[in-house]
Formats: structure tokens, C-alpha cells, sequence
């Protein structure tokens, strides 16, 4: 039926937001399909994890690989769901690799060439929660404490930020609405509920 992602940078909300958003469909009679990106409980994830905190080094080339890897393992169970009438809901996608692994110096056109050539599935809507770098690292910090090597950049999230304010003007794989991330747990979630009543056509 239709495949919706929820997109920012670290402390943006997204696992939040998406276990909303799916109870809230299943609520109204839906049958959703959640994911996430990256997936820690895969062996990729893990691999990633480990990156993340430092505990050993990629290049940039193959962070991006490892990460598209990840994302990609889902593609099957899209285009699965997607024909059985099912709403994806995805915390993360490609477009998340895409920002963070451009900000981390892979050419941000050879990434865009990558996703086209791998042929990711177009998304019906991405939903990009802007927040600044300096909340993310305030609700990261609340949250866990220790901070991985992205979470306590806030040069590198200004970076990863530009690059998807690029993604949102190309509407890379996807048709990209971009909402205020600043607001409450419950404010962004009314604002995500009646963008996706729209697109789904839900009477609330």
C-alpha cells in the first residue's frame, strides 16, 4: 500500500516516532511492517555498532557499503509488503546513509549513483524531523549517556544535516516533507499522523 520513512539526524526521535505512527495505523484497521536503519540485531548492524564506537577502522568506501548492505537486506520484505497491501514504516533508509557517509567524505553524487544502480525501492513519503546539532547532542546525551564518534561531532552533524537538506531539494528517493523536530514527543506526532491521514487518505 505504501511505504513511509521517517528520517533525521541522531536524537531526532525516529524510533520514537515510527512505534507511534504503527500503532496508530493498526489502530485504524492497517497492517504495517516496521524496519529500521541501521539494524543492530543483524550481523551487519553489529559490524556498524562496532565502527561506531571506535572499536576498530573503515574507510569511507566501505562504511558505505557496510551501511547499504544493511539497508538493502530489507529490499525483498518491501517490495513483499508493498504487494500484499501492507504500510511500510521505516525508522531510517538509504537516505540516511546517503547524509551521514557524504558528511564522512564519500562523494555524495557516486552515492546517489550507488542507490540508483542497486535500484532501492522509491519511498511514497519520507518525513525529515529537523533538529539542530547541538539538541541532538542534548537528547543523546540524556538518553545513553556515551556518545559514539557521530553523536558528539556537532561539526560532522552540521554536515550530515546539509547533505540531507540536499536530499529533501532532489526529493531523493522519495516525495520528502520536512517538519519542525524541536516540539514534543506528542506535537510531532499529531503533525506526522495528519500528514500521513492525508497521504493515505485516513479519516481521523
Amino acid at each position: 500500500m505504501a511505504f513511509i520513512v521517517i528520517e533525521g539526524i541522531d536524537g531526532a526521535g525516529g524510533e520514537t516516532q515510527t512505534k507511534l505512527l504503527e500503532e496508530y495505523l493498526k489502530s485504524k484497521g492497517k497492517e504495517c511492517v516496521r524496519i529500521e536503519s541501521p539494524d543492530m540485531s543483524t550481523p551487519v548492524g553489529r559490524a556498524y555498532n562496532e565502527y561506531l564506537y571506535e572499536r576498530f577502522h573503515m574507510s569511507n568506501e566501505a562504511v558505505f557499503l557496510l551501511c547499504g548492505c544493511d539497508v538493502i537486506i530489507n529490499k525483498p520484505l518491501i517490495k513483499k509488503a508493498k504487494k500484499e497491501g501492507k504500510i511500510i514504516i521505516a525508522d531510517r533508509y538509504i537516505t540516511s546513509t546517503i547524509a551521514y557517509q557524504s558528511a564522512n567524505n564519500f562523494p555524495f553524487e557516486k552515492a546517489l549513483k550507488f542507490v540508483e544502480l542497486m535500484e532501492y525501492p522509491r519511498a511514497d513519503l519520507i518525513i525529515f524531523m529537523d533538529i539542530s546539532p547541538r539538541t541532538s547532542m542534548e537528547r543523546k546525551k540524556r538518553e545513553k549517556g556515551m556518545l559514539d564518534k557521530h553523536e558528539k561531532d556537532v561539526e560532522y552533524l552540521k554536515m550530515v544535516r546539509k547533505f540531507y537538506l540536499e536530499e529533501i531539494k532532489r526529493n531523493v528517493l522519495g516525495r520528502w516533507v520536512m517538519i519542525n523536530g524541536e516540539r514534543s514527543v506528542k506535537k510531532i506526532h499529531e503533525e506526522i499522523v495528519k500528514i500521513v491521514n492525508k497521504e493515505l487518505e485516513i479519516h481521523s
